[in-house]
């Protein structure tokens, strides 16, 4: 197998994910939604033909919902997220692998089929990248390490996305761009299907 899907995924804890969201909806509630995009996660990569290392944000979970014949666990390791990310990428071309992308926990509209489709562009071109709506990225791909797209970066913020474009662009290299999809950060990010779990409780 020569294509890595990374997932980032927060430990379940009250109080430690989906902050924003929490502001407005409570550490409960805010817990529940993102078990929810955990689960969308777990479904949606257990379909895609590719090996599937699983990278916590703060401790292994051995048991738990994502079997580890399906996905191979990690720790994250690094400073800030675009150190995290770096590491994990560099862990996976060093395994061997020469198609890596990686995605977060945060995006309900995230499809298998997108996944597979994002490793086919790999075939063609240096890199793929699936901007959100938010400014930032739901996922990145290439083929070939590039520590410098994970540099001088301000994260969570709206030029994420662009700066990262722009920085491909300036390696002469090319360039997919997936559909923008949402993330789910804050109250006004919740569709009628996480709203409808928060009113069921």
């Amino acid at each position: 197998m020569d294509k890595a899907l990374i997932i980032f995924a927060k430990n379940l804890e009250e109080g430690k994910v989906k902050t924003r969201l929490a502001k407005d909806v409570g550490p409960v509630n805010a817990l529940i939604v993102y078990k929810h995009l955990l689960d969308h996660t777990r479904q949606i990569s257990s379909k895609v033909d590719a090996d599937r290392l699983l990278f916590y944000s703060r401790t292994i979970q051995v048991s738990d919902e994502w079997p580890v014949n399906d996905f191979q666990k990690h720790l994250q390791s690094g400073g800030d997220l675009g150190l995290r990310m770096l590491n994990a990428f560099d862990q996976a071309f060093s395994d061997g692998y020469t198609r890596v992308i990686i995605i977060g926990s945060d995006c309900l509209e995230l499809t298998s089929d997108l996944l597979s489709g994002a490793f086919e562009q790999l075939k063609d071109h240096d890199f793929v990248i699936g901007p959100a709506n938010d400014g930032g990225y739901y996922l990145l791909g290439m083929n070939s390490p590039h520590p410098a797209l994970f540099e001088n970066k301000v994260w969570s913020t709206q030029s994420v996305f662009e700066h990262t474009v722009a920085q491909m662009k300036s390696l002469s290299k090319t360039i997919y761009i997936l559909p923008q999809l949402s993330d789910v950060d804050t109250i006004d990010d919740l569709n009628p299907e996480l709203l409808s779990i928060l009113i069921s409780r």
